[in-house]
């Protein structure tokens, strides 16, 4: 239990630390950036080990103060899963960024800004405090506005503002929603929160306050049609930002929340599960027509972003345990193999200077390591057996089918067909047929952005095997069964809370 303030603590302090170093040359910054990290990473890794070996979740009492005055950090299944992404995910882009980083000047103002980003979302995650959440929401959120403007030229400042516009717009919807609740319930403990709902029943205000969620959550996980920031935001952001933005950014802030505010504190309806699955096909569609038409690289993944969120979002609605299973399958492969290919693309601009797929061709000979790495991600975000991405969307796809959801099931398909499509057109106009003259001297990138991109890709190879019952009972099938207890989530949490 003391462990958990420490998600926060160690990426606070770490960023504060380096915020004093300056312009301080040499290795000090990355050594201490990657060693923060790692030491997240482990510390999630014992977090989920003592999680699944308990009966219930665990609190800490900040300062000893009992809830609902006090501010609980909460972990259960559910927490534990998305802290081992967020904080895995973030130790490889921290190493990839070592040797990526190195043409920017401030690099220690990078790490920092990173560090904040990192300990702002893992306070989202760890948060049993409905306006807690919200504060480390923008903590995040501030982080990712300054990183994708950080180098500075036009196109990035313009892309940064119009991201911070509408995520404000986004928080704002938030703020209301929570305003309105604590007005009602006069309560921001989540738990309680959900307590006093069920008590008094669903009435305007938590009907009123479920709209401002839906549109502020939206914005925040880019869902069709809250997504116009995201094609904008990645492509200028750097290659290590592009990918803490789709693989975790977008799911921790956004579906994360989403998904803990309405199973686990105000309760799901027909509604909102019926505009759930709407929203989901839409974006899959959406976003796999818009991504099919890119040439720049970086944008064409933002697109597909869109398009591989709305599986999640369709599995969320769905709601069955199966669906429920699937989405949160499919939201561990989406942050791996969506930020595998991000640091491709990183690496790709990095080698050629740039990520224009009609100025590129010919690169599998020159960049053997990029040309591979990306080739398993590409496959496993199509859903091509046996790796990662086929086993979440066919579990989707059963789950559509057997809910009777036939339709849904089928726009699911032709979504994976799109994927497919648009990464065959990356594969081809960036690796194969002849290179360009201006391309020649192509060589691949530093070891440690290799490091990165080959873990990734290992993961996304053998990472299938945690959905079968031996792997999965410690990893998916507790963070599914939280989401599947819906409003029962507050009675743990209370019974936990009052024995201490």
């Amino acid at each position: 239990m003391k462990l958990i303030p420490l998600f926060i603590i160690l990426p606070l302090g770490a960023a504060f630390l380096l915020s004093l170093s300056g312009k301080r040359k040499g290795a000090f910054c990355d050594i201490f950036s990657n060693a923060i990290t790692l030491l997240l990473f482990i510390i999630s890794l014992i977090t989920l080990y003592n999680t699944n070996t308990q009966i219930l979740p665990l609190i800490y009492k900040v300062g000893g103060w009992a809830p609902p005055i006090g501010i609980p950090l909460v972990v259960d299944s559910l927490t534990a899963f998305m802290l081992l992404i967020v904080n895995f995910i973030s130790f490889m882009i921290n190493l990839y960024s070592v040797n990526y980083m190195e043409k920017f000047t401030a690099k220690s103002k990078f790490y920092t800004l990173f560090l904040l980003m990192v300990g702002g979302m893992n306070g989202v995650v760890i948060s049993g405090d409905i306006f807690n959440l919200f504060v480390f929401f923008e903590l995040a959120s501030i982080a990712s506005y300054a990183l994708v403007a950080f180098g500075s030229r036009a196109e990035e400042m313009e892309a940064s503002f119009k991201y911070m516009a509408m995520s404000a717009m986004g928080s704002l919807f938030i703020l209301l929603g929570i305003v309105f609740l604590y007005s009602n319930a006069s309560t921001l403990n989540m738990a309680h929160l959900s307590e006093v709902i069920s008590n008094q029943g669903i009435n305007k205000t938590v009907i009123f306050s479920s709209i401002l969620f839906i549109l502020g959550f939206g914005i925040k996980s880019a869902i069709v049609p809250f997504h116009a920031w995201l094609a904008d935001a990645h492509p200028a952001a750097p290659a290590p930002i592009s990918a803490m933005l789709s693989g975790i950014l977008i799911k921790s802030l956004g579906i994360y929340s989403l998904c803990r505010i309405f199973y686990n504190v105000l309760g799901v309806t027909t509604s909102f599960l019926s505009l759930l699955m709407f929203l989901g096909a839409v974006s899959i569609i959406v976003g796999g027509l818009l991504a099919l038409g890119q040439s720049d690289l970086k944008r064409m993944l933002a697109y597909s972003s869109i398009s591989q969120v709305g599986y999640i979002i369709l599995g969320l609605g769905i709601g069955t345990p199966m669906a429920i299973l699937g989405a949160l399958f499919h939201l561990f492969n989406h942050s791996i193999f969506k930020s595998l290919l991000f640091l491709n693309s990183g690496a790709v601009e990095y080698a050629t200077g740039t990520r224009d797929l009609e100025k590129l061709g010919g690169l599998r000979e020159k960049m053997p390591i990029t040309a591979n790495t990306s080739l398993i991600a590409s496959m496993g975000i199509s859903g091509i057996p046996p790796f990662n991405g086929f086993f979440s969307k066919l579990l989707i796809i059963f789950a559509c089918i057997k809910s009777g959801y036939i339709g849904y099931g089928i726009w699911a398909i032709i979504g994976s067909v799109l994927t497919i499509s648009y990464f065959m057109k990356f594969q081809k106009s960036a690796f194969f047929g002849p290179a360009p003259k201006e391309l020649e001297s192509t060589r691949e990138v530093p070891f440690l952005m290799q490091t990165s991109m080959v873990i990734l890709s290992i993961v996304c190879i053998f990472s299938g095997v945690i959905i079968l019952p031996k792997f999965g009972n410690y990893f998916t099938e507790p963070a599914k069964n939280v989401l599947a207890q819906g409003k029962d989530y507050k009675d743990m949490i209370l019974k936990v809370t009052n024995e201490k």
